[in-house]
């Protein structure tokens, strides 16, 4: 008697019809979302983090004891404070980039077969609440240079998939909006468009001027052709672009930039030029500019002025609406509620 037949289990099938794999390959659309979740976040809070604790290691000089000093002295505040103050910039920059260039690719992707695996940055996207995405241009909007803030325009249009057509379903009074909001940022920018083209800065007119009408173009969908190749380019453009940006925060002192004249012997002064590690009743520790670790005596402390770093000196002399185009909106309005003081003498011999 033969034996009686078994049937096989059901293999699973995908949306395009052929048989899914195991679990393990990451075919469950949940445990896809799951990944991405975790790898994006993960992104968010750890890149804060190892960018906090490099900072204070290039601070030292690669000096392991003067790396060790600092960490003992540096709190979490004095970290946090820090990268909100420089590399929120640099934060906001990446996330309106993933932002802009996922949605982008989400709606291209949308037009292609179900099989096809979608793009990390469109990944990104889904998963991430609109609330976030709003929150991250609002940062940028506060943190950025005045003269790039009219990038963020092709940005958020791009995010939100801001085409004309949503300004107004008849051509006519779309036509007028649009014209409007040109009239507008015209006005906004008219002083500072005639001192640009007086002064030859021709880098900070295309900034200015070119951004509104780039937003023009920006919304998808893309052609399916350069779907793919367009979005391995733009995840490795866009890693290489925070690499280089993060040079420059990571060398950013978290220390203040002091100058404190030291009399070392009866009416013999010296000034010296460094960071105020910590202050105690018996020394002032001192991270020089030039290298090395200095304890001063308290009772040998005449003066001591702040000085800023060559870094926040002006390099353009162009101005939006009484805000210096190299200040953010948060720091011009600091500066207005507390002008910007007199470089000290003190600052200008030593440096």
């Amino acid at each position: 008697m033969s034996a009686p037949a078994v049937d096989a289990p059901a293999v699973p099938a995908t949306r395009d019809g052929g048989p899914a794999g195991p679990a393990w390959e990451g075919n469950d659309p949940a445990e896809r979302r799951a990944r991405a979740s975790q790898s994006f976040w993960t992104a968010v809070v750890g890149v804060p983090a190892i960018f906090s604790v490099l900072r204070l290691g290039v601070e030292a000089g690669g000096e392991l004891q003067t790396t060790l000093l600092l960490v003992a002295n540096v709190g979490p505040v004095n970290l946090l404070a820090g990268f909100l103050t420089t590399a929120a910039r640099l934060l906001s920059t990446g996330l309106v980039a993933v932002f802009a260039l996922g949605a982008v690719l989400r709606v291209s992707v949308e037009r292609m077969p179900a099989a096809v695996r979608r793009p990390l940055f469109v990944r990104w996207v889904d998963i991430t609440p609109a609330w976030f995405v709003v929150a991250s241009f609002l940062l940028a909007l506060v943190t950025w240079q005045l003269l790039y803030l009219p990038l963020l325009i092709p940005a958020f249009v791009a995010a939100f998939q801001l085409t004309p057509a949503r300004l107004h379903e008849q051509v006519a009074p779309r036509l007028l909006l649009l014209a409007a909001l040109f009239a507008g940022y015209a006005w906004l920018l008219a002083p500072t468009l005639r001192d640009a083209w007086r002064q030859g800065e021709l880098l900070a007119l295309l900034l200015l001027v070119a951004p509104p009408l780039l937003a023009l173009g920006v919304t998808g969908p893309l052609p399916a052709a350069v779907i793919r190749p367009l979005a391995s380019l733009t995840e490795a453009a866009v890693l290489a672009m925070l690499v280089w940006a993060a040079l420059p925060v990571i060398s950013t002192p978290v220390l203040p930039l002091t100058v404190t004249t030291v009399e070392s012997a009866p009416g013999v002064t010296e000034d010296v030029r460094g960071h105020v590690v910590t202050v105690d009743d018996v020394n002032v520790v001192l991270l020089q500019e030039r290298g090395g670790v200095r304890y001063v005596p308290v009772d040998q402390v005449r003066a001591q002025v702040l000085c800023p770093s060559e870094e926040e000196l002006p390099r353009h002399r162009l101005r939006i609406r009484d805000f210096h185009v190299e200040d953010s909106l948060l720091e011009g309005t600091g500066r207005r509620v507390r002008p910007v003081h007199r470089i000290d003498a003190a600052c200008r011999a030593v440096g």
